[in-house]
């Protein structure tokens, strides 16, 4: 918990009790761009729109179906869906009743997604028609969820399903009135509840408020430089980590939203399709999404204008041949943002280069700089420390863990009373290892449990990682650490080739000499089709680490 000492001064004349909520977002972008454009991907996979002013109706009379169920302050309800304008829809009605929005990870196995709802004490799930199926397995393991509400464009009577006390969305809206007289919310209360993916241990907890979120939404919006000029498609999914704020930051602004609903990763032509015809200036996603479809753009024989577009990269470090790739050929730009579940997420951002470095770096240099994780966002705080709990200075080259606070960071998990560990003098510790330079840019080397540890030395694997994708027949790489008798731990590298044949050992010794002393240099190298990944997108290092603990065994 923070026991940072408030200080009062003399009161302000303000309206420090009229309370910031997010519903005051939709109610002004509906009321000043009622017109505004939201493209919507339908069930039969074609699209539609309609507007900001003909959803906030649908919103409003969600709210009143949802109130008319007995939804109330400090409920939870569930959702189920892919990037519809369903899902969109409720990201505003739920939490303008006080209730809290419960984002539920498609990609969790049942028994973490049953613990989820059960430990946040859901109470109402809703469900799009598709996703059935999971509600179904749920059901059992959920015993105090009421109800379900199915989202679908056919009637009830024409869905067929083993759930219980089963309402359907359509009817409940058409049922429901289209004014609401929405509740001051203690900006304080919760707006939505998001569960850590659960890689070590069961999913923990993370609830947003209102007043979090609001904050964040200002900064996200004056950071990326975003209007009512914007079209902004939401690629990140809406069930996981807000859909990392631009759902909130693109109805602040006011833009144009496109919503592409359920896609794979194996085929993001549909995304790149939407993305030049509805002319789209910013969007979200991990390097596993924008690789395809920076491949299915080299397939196009007109390569199209994206000049104008920011695309906002997480999850994990963009390789420089991604980003280089994006901007030859359509002149987009790959922002390489940085933040987790605990921190709302955004917590830097890399966009353009500071003016003090404009007229000094090389080009090459420039490139070089875009892999930092970028410049921290106003308002957080944030210090490194050693394994010995000391400050290390800001020099670009002392290693430490980042710390993290600010309004929205977490100070603590939802009912968990052990997680005195993740948090030290009201700072959330982040399980990042990286540097951060003179002028202020953020680099992380690595995560603490995958930093490797070769005979008393550190290896920075997500610097080996983007060091190998240089290679031009590398297409995906990961590297871990395994248990060696002699070094404590060995580098060993895992790589998808874009052929499916081998690369020589020499060969990839050889393009990372440049970076890498010679001790670092991986012994073992080999080759996958492709690599484990976790729900969200991240190379799934714990998995890896455990198909290949015993490789070093005999040596």
């Amino acid at each position: 918990m923070n026991d940072t000492l408030i200080t009062k001064g003399l009161p302000s004349t303000h309206g420090d009790s009229y309370q910031l909520n997010t519903t005051t977002m939709i109610r002004h972008a509906a009321r000043t761009y009622p017109e505004q454009e939201i493209v919507y991907r339908t069930a039969d996979g074609g699209w539609d729109r309609y507007t900001y002013g003909e959803s906030y109706t649908r919103i409003c009379r969600a709210a009143n179906a949802l109130r008319g169920l007995g939804v109330g302050p400090g409920d939870v309800v569930g959702i189920l869906d892919w990037n519809s304008r369903r899902h969109f829809e409720l990201y505003w009605a739920i939490p303008g009743l006080a209730a809290v929005m419960l984002q539920m990870n498609l990609r969790l196995v049942p028994e973490d997604l049953g613990y989820v709802t059960d430990h946040s004490k859901a109470s109402w799930i809703l469900v799009d028609e598709t996703l059935l199926p999971i509600a179904e397995q749920l059901a059992p393991l959920t015993p105090q969820v009421k109800g379900w509400i199915v989202m679908s464009d056919r009637p009830l009577s024409e869905i067929s399903t083993t759930l219980s006390n089963v309402h359907h969305f359509e009817d409940l809206l058409a049922a429901a009135d289209a004014q609401i007289d929405w509740p001051m919310v203690d900006e304080t209360s919760a707006y939505s509840a998001c569960y850590t993916t659960g890689t070590t241990g069961r999913p923990k907890g993370i609830y947003y408020s209102h007043r979090g979120m609001c904050l964040h939404t200002l900064t996200m919006v004056g950071l990326i430089g975003m209007s009512s000029d914007d079209t902004a498609m939401l690629i990140t999914p809406m069930f996981h980590g807000q859909c990392w704020g631009l759902p909130q930051a693109a109805v602040q602004a006011m833009t144009k939203i496109v919503l592409p609903g359920r896609y794979v990763a194996q085929d993001t032509s549909v995304l790149v399709d939407a993305m030049i015809a509805e002319e789209v200036t910013v969007s979200n996603g991990a390097p596993a999404i924008f690789a395809p479809m920076l491949d299915y753009i080299r397939t196009l024989d007109a390569k199209p204008d994206l000049s104008r577009a920011r695309l906002l990269s997480g999850a994990t470090e963009p390789s420089l041949s991604l980003m280089r790739g994006f901007y030859d050929l359509t002149g987009a730009d790959v922002i390489h943002a940085y933040g987790a579940t605990e921190t709302t997420p955004l917590v830097t951002v890399n966009k353009g280069l500071k003016p003090s470095l404009r007229d000094v770096l090389t080009d090459e240099q420039m490139w070089n700089r875009k892999r930092c994780q970028g410049l921290m966002a106003p308002g957080v705080d944030f210090r490194l420390i050693d394994e010995a709990g000391e400050d290390v200075p800001f020099d670009g080259v002392s290693q430490g863990e980042v710390l993290l606070r600010g309004p929205w960071i977490i100070e603590r998990y939802h009912k968990l009373d052990d997680d005195g560990d993740r948090f030290l003098d009201g700072y959330w510790r982040s399980g990042d290892v990286g540097t951060i330079d003179e002028h202020g840019y953020l680099k992380l080397t690595d995560r603490l449990k995958d930093v490797i540890k070769s005979g008393g030395e550190w290896i920075s694997s997500i610097d080996m990682e983007n060091a190998l994708t240089v290679h031009p027949h590398i297409r995906d790489a990961a590297v871990v650490g395994i248990e060696h008798p002699k070094w404590q731990e060995r580098p060993v590298a895992l790589v998808v080739t874009d052929d499916g044949n081998e690369v020589p050992l020499a060969e990839i010794h050889e393009i990372l000499a440049p970076n890498f002393a010679k001790w670092q240099l991986p012994e073992t190298v080999l080759f996958l089709d492709a690599l484990p990944r976790t729900s969200v997108g991240k190379l799934d290092k714990k998995s890896i680490r455990a198909s290949y603990s015993d490789l070093y065994k005999d040596v």
